[in-house]
């Protein structure tokens, strides 16, 4: 059997353009002789659709949309996945199903039975887990369709000790058809791999996978749809972070020697994610143009760097806006930079500004000396510039803090913590660094200065990062173990750290939880990110 891997980019909602993507998808498959063509979980609506699906003409839609796909797929089998309503009184209103189609009739709907929520997933929250799976018999062919539960990793999961799979085992399927919803993280593809080939060798049977591509607002998915044979093997890769279409043979799967499948090295998956994370962004909620301050610090250059990669060089408004504690440097680097990216730069100097403020607000701080408040001062003037450019041409002014910097809550409410998008908010510093090398792997893009230069905010006279936080080699390490890691502080200390300097940093993550929740979405490239698959409570109190 021919069977079409369509790989994606849906936007959350938008059925009209979802389901013509789709259909136009079905005709190229049939124009190439194909007897099927499937499509990734949730596409009719996107994923993740949230509390949309708590609206009863969201699944209108929905169910309009699979019988347009439905009238199309004549001559042709089609596989989507779309919410599906449950008729019976008792549990969640809705599934989260796979729909059949043959010859422009749905013929199967198969719910999802392991239902995940962990991390960015709670799907518990709107679906009814299904609860069983068929086998299902087409063109002389038996294959057994899941929705993402091949992704489900049991060694890690003691409440589940089976698959959809292994109950239809007695009835003979000769393949594995897995449709699904799997975000990015820089550590995903060789556990998803992994987990999709120990299934493939359990069962002895090839795999089918598709998944999304594209970015849902934080959420990016990688594509990296595939074709594994029995033994486990990846025979044919579809390509990340863009749409992809491939016809696959079923005879000819499960034959097929591995492929050598080239996975770019960790830096350079995290640039196409942002990539792809930004182009999204802006392209699905209809913005055209972004604006950043530019300090001459490393988060800011690298930012404004993906920026102009993403929009074009017209279409990015970088702002200079120095203080009286900037240095020089950072301002010539701040320069340098833009003429290295070729972008026009404006610049608007906060120093009377900044001593407008101090002397109106001097008779109410009761000759208090200078303090954070001076500083807090200085990075609120320059968001309120930036929010006023924004606000008057219509910009989304990009956030360019870091993750060791929003962990520990060394930035600004309402200041450097301010924008519409973070970034680079799950990139620890020195993973910015490894990326800024990285974008000057053929020639100067970030200015040699920024990345040797020792980070430092310049709020006050002579000031350092490096005089509120421990060094970044020995700090990002920590936040890795309590963070993505969910270790103990006592765990980390037996790793060889200073045992203080773990109790500060923990103590700083946990105090600053609240400055994160008025943060902008995160895009998020790591295990464990900020915003939507971390969910802390603000008042809480853990020391460990």
């Amino acid at each position: 059997m021919k069977i079409a891997l369509a790989q994606l980019n849906y936007h959350i909602g938008n059925f009209e353009k979802n389901s013509a993507a789709i259909i136009q998808q079905i005709h190229s498959a049939k124009n190439a002789g194909a007897d099927m063509v499937v499509f990734a979980e949730l596409c009719v609506c996107g994923y993740p659709p949230l509390d949309f699906l708590d609206y009863n003409y969201f699944t209108e839609q929905a169910e309009k949309a699979v019988r347009r796909i439905a009238e199309a797929s004549k001559g042709i089998a089609v596989i989507v996945g779309s919410p599906s309503r449950n008729p019976k009184p008792e549990g969640k209103n809705l599934f989260n199903s796979a729909f059949f189609i043959v010859d422009g009739e749905i013929k199967k709907v198969i719910h999802k039975c392991l239902l995940p929520t962990y991390d960015v997933f709670d799907e518990y929250r709107y679906f009814e887990p299904g609860k069983k799976s068929e086998v299902i018999e087409y063109k002389g062919e038996r294959f057994a369709l899941t929705i993402c539960e091949d992704l489900w990793n049991l060694e890690d999961d003691p409440l589940y000790t089976f698959t959809p799979v292994d109950a239809l085992m007695k009835d003979g399927p000769s393949f594995i058809i897995n449709i699904a919803a799997s975000p990015f993280d820089y550590d995903h593809y060789n556990i998803r791999t992994n987990i999709l080939a120990k299934n493939a060798k359990r069962y002895k049977l090839p795999v089918i996978y598709v998944n999304h591509v594209g970015s849902q607002t934080e959420l990016i998915f990688d594509g990296g749809s595939l074709t594994m044979n029995a033994k486990g093997e990846v025979v044919e890769q579809l390509k990340f972070f863009e749409e992809d279409f491939f016809m696959a043979d079923t005879k000819a799967i499960d034959p097929s020697p591995a492929a050598q499948v080239k996975i770019p090295e960790k830096t350079e998956l995290i640039y196409h994610a942002l990539i792809l994370g930004i182009r999204d962004y802006f392209r699905k909620m209809n913005f055209n143009k972004a604006a950043l301050g530019l300090s001459g610090g490393i988060d800011s250059a690298v930012t404004f760097a993906l920026a102009v990669h993403t929009l074009g060089k017209e279409n990015v408004i970088p702002v200079l806006m120095p203080s009286k504690f900037s240095s020089m440097h950072s301002v010539s680097d701040a320069v340098q930079l833009c003429k290295n990216l070729d972008v026009h730069y404006d610049l608007i100097s906060i120093f009377s500004i900044y001593d407008e403020f101090v002397e109106r607000l001097h008779p109410l701080f009761s000759n208090k000396p200078f303090d954070i408040t001076e500083e807090n001062i200085q990075a609120r003037i320059r968001s309120i510039l930036l929010m006023a450019l924004c606000n008057k041409h219509g910009y989304i002014l990009l956030n360019t803090s870091d993750k060791s910097e929003l962990a520990t809550g060394y930035g600004t409410l309402y200041g450097d913590m301010s924008g519409g998008l973070s970034v680079i908010g799950d990139l620890y510093k020195t993973d910015v660094y490894e990326l800024a090398k990285w974008l000057n792997r053929n020639e100067e893009v970030i200015p040699k200065n920024i990345i040797t230069k020792p980070p430092s905010a310049e709020l006050r006279p002579e000031q350092k990062t490096s005089d509120s936080l421990p060094d970044f080699s020995v700090l990002d390490k920590i936040l890795y173990q309590y963070i993505e890691k969910f270790s103990h502080p006592k765990d980390i200390i037996k790793l060889g750290f200073d045992e203080a300097t773990v109790m500060k940093v923990i103590r700083m993550v946990n105090s600053n939880e609240y400055k994160r929740k008025q943060l902008a979405p995160v895009l998020r490239v790591s295990p464990k990110a900020f915003g939507l698959g971390r969910r802390m409570p603000i008042v809480g109190k853990y020391e460990g």
